[in-house]
């Protein structure tokens, strides 16, 4: 009878929840852990299985984890409650959360101090393809580390990037493309208020742009909800500073200059100071809106 792969996801938010979702479509004998716990208790009237974290640990093949920072990485693998000294020898952390290079690059050693293999593994693709199991992987670890996570990466996406055989590139690679994400929402907001100021509406806009060699995925995943008025969080304004925070730093390391990432920090500060902080992300176009004097559309819904 073949091993059934028995994983823990560890944060069960927007993407989380849709990772474990795929985990349990896909056969694995999938627990879900959150400090929300409606969120477990929706997982677990899913189908997920049950039963205490303490418990489970030692017999897990592998930990999805899937929280917002380096920060809460580090507590759940080490912190107080620490899931690592109570995994078995030869299990996997996948850690899921955008960090820094030499981040990911202790936490590789501090697990494999106890025998823990250790994926670095940040995603990309947002919540809707974390629930189709779409997700896009940029992950770096050893051999040993990928073999075991295997079956939950397989569960949860449908590219997986080997970027070498240990911690480190995955989160560079992370970095690399929050930067060109991070100034691409900025841009498609400057962009859609400069069009404003022309007489061009919201809705003309996203239709042209679109079809246009102007576009990217982020334009057109992000100017939509513009057009609707609609700010509901999918990725807020506040992980930006966050994580273009960390490509300021890992560039600052590194003596480059990046000068348009420090102007699209800016203007995420500016809508989290305007108190936007957990409006999806797309509400930078406030920022641009505010400061021009213009309208943006507002949603019909009540």
């Amino acid at each position: 009878m073949s091993h059934k792969t028995k994983v823990a996801v560890i944060g069960l938010g927007s993407m989380g929840f849709g990772m474990a979702n795929c985990c349990l479509a896909a056969g694995l004998e999938t627990f879900g852990y959150d400090v929300n716990k409606d969120a477990e208790e929706r997982f677990r009237a899913l189908g997920g299985a049950s039963a205490p974290q303490s418990e489970v640990l030692p017999t897990l093949d592998a930990a999805l984890i899937v929280v917002l920072n380096a920060a809460q990485t580090e507590a759940v693998l080490f912190g107080e409650n620490g899931i690592v000294p109570h995994m078995a020898k030869g299990a996997v952390v996948i850690s899921s959360a955008t960090v820094s290079p030499d981040f990911a690059r202790d936490m590789e050693s501090r697990c494999a101090a106890f025998g823990v293999h250790y994926l670095d593994a940040p995603i990309s693709g947002g919540s809707l393809k974390a629930s189709s199991g779409d997700l896009t992987i940029m992950a770096s670890g050893s051999k040993e580390a990928f073999a075991k996570a295997a079956p939950v990466l397989d569960a949860i996406s449908a590219k997986i990037f080997d970027l070498g055989e240990s911690a480190g590139p995955g989160s560079a690679m992370k970095a690399t493309n929050q930067l060109l994400a991070g100034v691409h929402i900025v841009s498609m907001a400057e962009a859609l208020t400069f069009g404003m100021t022309q007489g061009i509406s919201p809705e003309t806009f996203l239709e042209v742009i679109s079809q246009s060699a102007g576009t990217s995925w982020m334009l057109e995943n992000r100017a939509p909800h513009i057009v609707d008025g609609d700010y509901t969080p999918r990725s807020t304004v506040n992980i930006w500073p966050k994580d273009l925070g960390i490509v300021l730093d890992i560039a600052k390391d590194a003596k480059f200059s990046a000068p348009i990432t420090a102007a699209a920090m800016q203007q995420y500060l500016a809508a989290a100071g305007m108190g936007l902080g957990l409006e999806d992300d797309a509400a930078v176009a406030k920022v641009y809106a505010r400061n021009a004097g213009l309208t943006l559309p507002e949603s019909d819904k009540e």
